[in-house]
């Protein structure tokens, strides 16, 4: 069996259709309110900072998947997200389950340095030190041989369904809304971006592959990188029409921090928009060469039609 910890979030339920499709029937969905996302799946139900809960919801699997959120937070973040992390090892520990670790970038330094596996961590506020926290942690333990782990760290999503990003929040919701599409700090800076499906495809895959436990990787990105103006110009040609967007830079957040809550917990996040930030996969192309990326265009074609056919 393999168990999804988190599972009812866009990369948990992706994760669990293609473990169905390629690996095993035999899954279990673990959330606070789990739901099936296949027919043939098991649900469970509970609330992972109880110790007790988190042993019996991994008890019986082979591979229990980390892929749980959070609101965005700090104050929760720093309340539950390590308890709840500590609790799955343990747990994974006690019934010899291994663990893949759905992370991201939040721990790296925000700035022009390209990303590696071998980065070393320098977080940027209060989230980002919490990711740190949970990597140590977690590092620390499949030193110890105790722990049999991977980490599959993504950066920024972009994608279909209840993705969950910045990118999606401020260019196509507004696209779908017809409203103006906004672009933080600069247009002109290159970006790495992951199509949401592609993230969990990988994080099966390896979670799948003995040999890359005890390990980081960096989960697939298209190669073309792109910046904010490419991007939008891209999805323009596809969606037949100009989008026009703005650029708001870092004072207007700022005083948006004061009237709304979402505004400044993105704070801490903003640094990186004004650098180019470039996500190296190589190590993961190098290993899984068959492995296809879906393209920006391929994937902004894929929200267009998506959008479309939810229009009433």
């Amino acid at each position: 069996m393999q168990t999804i910890l988190g599972a009812n979030g866009q990369i948990g339920e992706e994760l669990a259709r293609e473990l169905k499709r390629n690996y095993t029937s035999d899954i279990r969905i673990v959330s606070r309110n789990a739901a099936k996302v296949n027919a043939t799946d098991t649900v469970f139900s509970a609330d992972l900072s109880d110790r007790e809960k988190a042993i019996e919801a991994v008890k019986g699997s082979e591979v229990a998947y980390f892929t749980l959120g959070l609101p965005m937070n700090s104050d929760v973040w720093e309340k539950r997200f390590s308890v709840i992390l500590r609790n799955v090892i343990d747990a994974c520990k006690i019934n010899g389950t291994k663990l893949v670790f759905f992370d991201n970038t939040y721990m790296y330094p925000q700035n022009s340095t390209v990303l590696t596996e071998q980065t070393a961590f320098s977080p940027v506020g209060r989230k980002g030190r919490v990711r740190q926290e949970m990597a140590d942690m977690l590092l620390k333990e499949m030193k110890t041989g105790q722990l049999e782990a991977v980490i599959c760290r993504a950066p920024e999503f972009y994608g279909p369904g209840k993705t969950q990003s910045i990118t999606n929040t401020l260019i196509f919701n507004n696209i779908r809304d017809g409203k103006k599409l906004k672009v933080p700090l600069k247009d002109n800076t290159l970006r790495s971006l992951i199509w949401t499906p592609d993230a969990s495809r990988a994080t099966a895959l390896i979670g799948n592959t003995p040999d890359a436990f005890g390990q980081t990787w960096h989960l697939p990105v298209d190669q073309d990188k792109l910046t904010y103006k490419q991007f939008i110009a891209l999805a323009s040609r596809i969606y037949g029409r100009e989008l026009k967007y703005s650029v708001i830079p870092e004072f207007i957040f700022k005083i948006g921090a004061f009237f709304n809550k979402q505004a400044k917990e993105l704070q801490e996040l903003l640094p990186r928009y004004g650098y180019d930030n470039i996500f190296d996969d190589s190590k993961f192309r190098k290993r899984f060469p068959d492995f296809k990326v879906t393209s920006y265009r391929q994937g902004i074609e894929q929200i267009k039609e998506e959008q479309r056919a939810k229009m009433p």
